[in-house]
């Protein structure tokens, strides 16, 4: 399958065959946000949104899933699997990186079944972003486009003619795109305009300015850990775990067992959890070798632009922006906390 170029009504019937034909997933707005949510028709479809309040994560780590059903009495254990075929529609080129990177962090030490069942059952369509939010800085991180990136099925780029280049990258894309064979092809020069589009992304998707490439921020956290930022913004944290929950790289989680009534059956369940609550750290015997706030506070930076960057090679900071608008204290903005440490690094 080429890459195609369509107009917008063609890409509404596309839109709207696919979702007739299996479960499609895809941004549509929630009064003045959006989120992702099953799509029932084309119309629905919001690919000029700024950012979803959830990102798509949640279709592969969901917030709650069953990992086991068990019968005591029987000694009876059965794996929960979801391996349905579904499309998720319009992640942005962050998103999708975020999305890569969790591909890693579910199979580099163990391999996590339930994941990549969810993972391999997908086809991913991502969008060029129309609209920056007001917090994005995913240029800063180097993740404003798809160029030299993987992982996504499809990619949508809207031109500034109104039209739509439709460009499938994988055997799942091409069997995606199907519907739109009769489509014209792409002209080199509607992939010119297509650069364009991309190179403005790499200006407009930086709403706040790094002082410091992305590769640079280990070395710099590493000289810092007693800086006095980690004390006078921790001062003013809430514990809430917000920054965590919206956060496309944060995969955190808890896990329990739910007994039933008869309290010989029940299921293993996985839920999310975060690192900024109080009680994440918490062992037994009572003993939380996190139980400081500025603690808890310093590990999260240290989880996104080092530690990530120690186990496999990546800065688990998208630029998505999400933490700056979902913290109500104002105290979670990535890019002030790594430009204070630039300016005052030792």
């Amino acid at each position: 399958m080429g890459i195609k170029l369509v107009t917008h009504a063609i890409l509404n019937t596309w839109v709207d065959g696919l979702v007739q034909q299996q479960t499609v997933y895809g941004v549509q707005a929630k009064g003045e946000r959006f989120a992702f949510d099953r799509l029932e028709r084309a119309s629905a479809l919001r690919l000029d949104y700024d950012v979803t309040i959830l990102p798509p994560k949640k279709y592969f780590q969901p917030q709650r899933e069953v990992l086991m059903r068990f019968n005591r009495k029987t000694v009876e254990f059965e794996s929960v699997l979801d391996e349905e075929p579904f499309v998720l529609f319009g992640v942005h080129p962050y998103d999708m990186v975020a999305i890569s990177q969790m591909d890693k962090v579910f199979t580099i030490d163990q391999f996590d079944k339930h994941y990549m069942a969810r993972r391999a059952s997908s086809t991913i369509v991502v969008c060029t972003v129309e609209t920056p939010s007001p917090s994005v800085f995913a240029a800063c991180m180097n993740n404003a486009t798809m160029r030299g990136k993987s992982g996504h099925d499809v990619l949508i780029t809207k031109l500034p003619s109104g039209r739509y280049i439709v460009d499938p990258r994988t055997e799942k894309g091409d069997k995606l795109c199907e519907g739109l064979a009769e489509a014209p092809e792409a002209s080199a020069k509607a992939l010119a305009a297509r650069e364009t589009v991309w190179d403005e992304n790499e200006k407009r998707l930086r709403k706040y300015e790094l002082q410091v490439l992305p590769e640079d921020l280990p070395a710099l956290l590493d000289r810092s850990r007693s800086h006095p930022v980690w004390e006078e913004k921790a001062e003013l944290c809430y514990s809430c775990g917000s920054c965590n929950f919206v956060c496309p790289t944060c995969y955190c989680f808890d896990v329990e067992d739910e007994m039933n009534w008869d309290m010989e059956t029940g299921q293993r369940v996985r839920k999310w959890d975060g690192c900024m609550l109080v009680d994440f750290a918490a062992v037994a015997g009572g003993h939380n070798f996190r139980s400081k706030r500025s603690a808890r506070y310093s590990h999260r930076y240290y989880r996104k632009g080092k530690y990530s960057w120690d186990t496999y090679g990546e800065i688990s900071c998208v630029g998505c922006g999400r933490c700056v608008t979902a913290c109500t204290a104002n105290i979670a903005n990535p890019v002030e906390i790594f430009n204070t440490l630039a300016e005052e690094a030792p």
